[in-house]
């Protein structure tokens, strides 16, 4: 049986991994668009960005790994097509591969800024690949001015970076506030007084409506409220939009994202997805979850189907981000939280943020506080569940609950 797998990122190559400690001993091929060997994305925008990581560190496994476990990977191969008749796949180069089993782990990308405002202009880029950071490394110098463009958590990673390297940071968020969609009121909060502490500067409910060019380069960014901010380069951080474009093509069930069921199977028996390209169903809801957690564990769910047991994804999510020298550190998702509670962490300066749908407690945010993550990570992988009352009191013993 020969294993084709559609990517080379973190769910490809734990899919991979997995299926060969299960003892899976069929062909596995990994197809990797990209010229690099699997690799973490989190540190890119952090630690690698930075020059704090070295290249050979970001990668996920050395390249005898591959050999040692009998599993092919081609760096900078494209897919064009997928034949499911035929069971083949098609490459940029007219060559054709057939498969038994398929496995998609396409992945996401940046979304960009609207062609209308960019305009093509030099000085603006998008993060999230090695490529966009190795494209935009040299920007990073101390006293240049850089504009973001959206207030989530790579766009706050990079404005964070930014400041630490000694360049001028603007955040832009048309929406009326920083983490809008992905963080209560208390932990953006707690984020944005970060940054303006470290010399940032937020801009919310107010959009980006033009730019100034010149010489084919961007100089200026004219917000909705007609502020004028003078720029050397511009990072959008405005979400990702899942790569789905093969399996459309394909036939297969897409809606904002690659359609799975709890085997990670999609509506093609032979053909799996997993990571960032998957919508599935969660708590009743189709959704898309953007992490490393999501892509590691979905991975293992494919290979234990592939490798013939018959294995269900329970989702766990779990998801981090780092800023200057706070890590927030999130368990559980927050979707349809109605209350939060705010409980002071043991160091001065630190916290954490609970949500809850009604009594019920649904996530966990942790700024700088990871004793306390480690605890409710593992309340909530348990499906306990902790009082308002106790969630509040920073003196009450949280492993009561476990």
């Amino acid at each position: 049986m020969t294993i084709l797998m559609i990517g080379a990122g973190q769910a490809a190559l734990t899919t991979a991994e997995k299926y060969r400690a299960l003892g899976g001993d069929d062909e596995v091929i990994l197809l990797g668009d990209e010229l690099y060997l699997p690799y973490q994305r989190p540190p890119l925008s952090k630690a690698y960005l930075a020059g704090d990581m070295a290249l050979e560190r970001l990668y996920l496994r050395p390249p005898e790994w591959f050999e040692k476990n009998n599993i092919s990977i081609r760096p900078g191969c494209l897919v064009e097509t997928i034949d499911r008749a035929g069971k083949t796949v098609g490459l940029h180069d007219g060559e054709i591969l057939g498969y038994d089993k398929l496995v998609l782990a396409t992945g996401s990308r940046a979304r960009p800024l609207p062609e209308k405002l960019t305009k093509s202009a030099e000085g603006i880029y998008t993060l999230r690949s090695l490529k966009d950071i190795d494209t935009m490394r040299d920007e990073f110098k101390p006293g240049r001015r850089l504009v973001v463009v959206g207030g989530g958590y790579i766009g706050l990673e990079a404005a964070a970076i930014a400041r630490k390297l000694g360049l001028e940071a603007t955040v832009v968020e048309a929406a009326p506030r920083i983490l809008g969609r992905v963080a209560s009121a208390e932990t953006a909060d707690f984020i944005r007084d970060m940054h303006l502490a470290h010399g940032a500067k937020i801009h919310e409910g107010t959009g980006l409506a033009s730019f100034e060019i010149s010489g084919h380069r961007v100089t200026a960014a004219i917000l909705s409220d007609e502020t004028r901010i003078e720029v050397d380069f511009v990072i959008a951080g405005i979400g990702i939009l899942a790569n789905t474009e093969l399996a459309e093509a394909a036939g297969l069930d897409c809606d904002e994202g690659i359609l799975v069921n709890e085997q990670c199977r999609t509506n093609d028996p032979d053909i799996y997805a997993c990571g960032d390209c998957t919508r599935f169903e969660y708590e009743g809801e189709r959704i898309r979850l953007e992490s490393v957690g999501n892509a590691i564990d979905q991975g293992e769910v494919v290979a234990a189907n592939l490798a013939g047991q018959e294995t269900s994804y329970n989702p766990k999510p779990w998801f981090w981000s780092d800023q200057y020298d706070m890590t927030l550190q999130i368990a559980g998702l927050n979707m349809g939280y109605d209350n939060t509670i705010v409980r002071q962490g043991a160091r001065e300066g630190t916290q954490s943020v609970w949500y809850y749908k009604s009594d019920t407690l649904l996530a966990v945010d942790s700024l700088g506080d990871p004793r306390t993550y480690m605890i409710a990570k593992r309340i909530l992988d348990a499906g306990k569940n902790v009082p308002k009352a106790i969630a509040s009191d920073p003196e009450a013993n949280l492993k009561d609950w476990l």
